[in-house]
C-alpha cells in the first residue's frame, strides 16, 4: 500500500517562528512511518520556502536558522490546481505531488487565511479551517464582533488603529477610562503567542502599551481584565465537532505571556480545571458554539476567562492553529480526554481529507454542463 504523501509546512515570517518549529518536531515525531512519507516545507523569517530530502534537515538546523540547513533547496508551490499542486525543487523545478498538507505555521502568514488562501488556489487537501474561519480566528476585534452576534459573552473591549493612537492618546485614554477601566490589556488585533501583548495597570501606563502593541499590528485590541480563572478547551472535527474535557492554565508570571508559555517551564497546566459540572459543561458548550460561529474546520483551541466575583464565563479567543509542543494546551487536553498525539494526528489528517472531499463533491455538482437545481 503506497504511504500518503504529508506535506509538513513551519517556520513562517511572524513572531512564532521558533514555536512553529517545536511543533512541527512534535507532530513529525508522532506520524506513523508506514502510513505517511512526509515532505518538509520551511518558511524562512525572511519568505524564502525551502525543502528538503529528510525534514530533520530543516528542523534540527544550526542556529543560523533554517537557510543554514545542509541539503536544504528552494521550493515554491505552485496554486495551479491542475497541476497536482506540486511543490517545485530546486533549479530544475523538479515537480513532487503532494496528497495532503500539515500546516504549523503560528500566526501572520500562516494561521490568518493567507496559506489557506493559496492552499485552495492549489486544490489541496489541508489540516484545520479554510480561509475564512482562519482569518476570523486569527483577527481578535473581528472574531468578538462574531461571539457576541452569536450570543456568547465577552469582556469588555474597545478597539483603536495606530493612525489613531499617533493622534489621539487623550481621547483614547479618556474612553478607557471611562469603558474599560484598569487593570486592562492591550494586544495586536492580529497576533499570537502573547506577542505584543501589555498589561496596563494604571492610566499613565497606557500610552507606552499601545505604543508597543501597536508595533507588531495596523489596529490594537483594549480589553477588559478579568479577575478569575483562564481555562481553554479543544475543538476537534467538521461540522459535527466535539470537545475536549477543560484544562486551567496558572501562570507563573502577572499574565500568561510568551515568556510564561514558551520559556519558563513553572506555569501550571491543571487538567481538568477546577471549575464546577455546571461551568465547565457551560464552556465546552460555548466552544463549540464559537467553533460553529466562526465556521471553523479540524482543530480550535478556545480561551476563556471564568470570573471569579460571579462565576461568569466569557470567551476570550480562538485559536486555529494552537500549539503542537510537548506541552501545548491542545494536544494534552485531548490526551486527557482519551486520544493520545499520535492518535490525534491521525485524525486531524483524516478530517482534512474529509472536509476536501466535500468541497470536491459541491464542485462535481455545480461544473458546468451539469444539471442546475430547479
Amino acid at each position: 500500500m503506497s504511504r500518503t504523501r504529508l506535506g509538513l509546512i513551519f517556520g513562517g515570517r511572524s513572531v512564532e517562528h521558533e514555536v512553529s518549529l517545536v511543533s512541527a518536531r512534535a507532530v513529525l515525531s508522532h506520524l506513523d512511518a508506514s502510513l505517511y512519507e512526509v515532505v518538509p516545507i520551511a518558511v524562512t523569517r525572511e519568505g524564502e520556502w525551502l525543502t528538503a530530502g529528510d525534514a530533520r534537515t530543516l528542523l534540527d538546523a544550526p542556529a543560523g536558522g533554517l537557510l543554514g540547513a545542509r541539503g536544504a533547496v528552494k521550493a515554491a508551490l505552485t496554486a495551479d490546481p491542475s497541476a497536482g499542486g506540486l511543490v517545485s525543487i530546486g533549479s530544475a523545478a523538479r515537480p513532487v505531488p503532494l496528497d495532503v498538507i500539515f500546516p504549523l505555521i503560528h500566526g501572520t502568514g500562516g494561521e490568518d487565511g493567507t496559506l489557506q488562501g493559496l492552499l485552495e488556489l492549489a486544490g489541496l487537501p489541508y489540516v484545520g479551517s479554510g480561509v475564512l474561519g482562519s482569518s476570523l480566528g486569527m483577527d481578535k476585534a473581528a472574531m468578538k464582533v462574531v461571539f457576541q452576534a452569536a450570543g456568547l459573552a465577552v469582556a469588555g473591549y474597545l478597539v483603536v488603529s495606530r493612525r489613531r493612537i499617533d493622534r489621539d492618546m487623550a481621547g483614547i485614554a479618556r474612553e478607557v477610562g471611562s469603558r474599560i477601566g484598569y487593570p486592562c490589556f492591550t494586544k495586536p488585533s492580529n497576533g499570537g503567542s502573547s506577542v505584543g501583548v501589555c498589561k496596563v495597570k494604571k492610566p499613565e501606563a497606557l500610552a507606552q502599551a499601545l505604543v508597543e502593541s501597536a508595533a507588531y499590528d495596523r489596529r490594537v485590541i483594549i480589553e477588559e481584565g478579568v479577575e478569575g480563572q483562564e481555562v481553554e478547551c479543544a475543538v476537534l472535527g467538521n461540522d459535527d465537532p466535539t470537545a475536549s474535557v477543560v484544562g486551567e492554565i496558572v501562570p507563573c508570571h502577572e499574565f500568561y505571556d510568551y515568556s510564561a508559555k514558551y520559556l519558563d517551564d513553572r506555569s501550571e497546566l491543571i487538567i481538568p480545571a477546577r471549575l464546577s459540572p455546571s461551568q465547565a459543561a457551560e464552556v465546552r458548550s460555548m466552544s463549540l458554539a464559537a467553533f460553529t460561529a466562526l465556521d471553523c474546520a479540524g482543530l480550535a483551541r478556545v480561551d476563556f476567562f471564568v470570573r471569579r466575583r460571579d462565576g461568569a464565563v466569557l470567551i476570550n479567543e480562538v485559536n486555529t492553529i494552537p500549539g503542537f509542543t510537548p506541552i501545548s494546551m491542545y494536544p494534552r487536553l485531548w490526551q486527557a480526554s482519551g486520544i493520545e498525539f499520535g492518535e490525534l494526528v491521525q485524525r486531524l489528517i483524516e478530517l482534512a481529507v474529509e472536509r476536501h472531499e466535500e468541497k470536491r463533491a459541491i464542485r462535481r455538482d455545480f461544473a458546468p454542463g451539469s444539471s442546475q437545481p430547479q
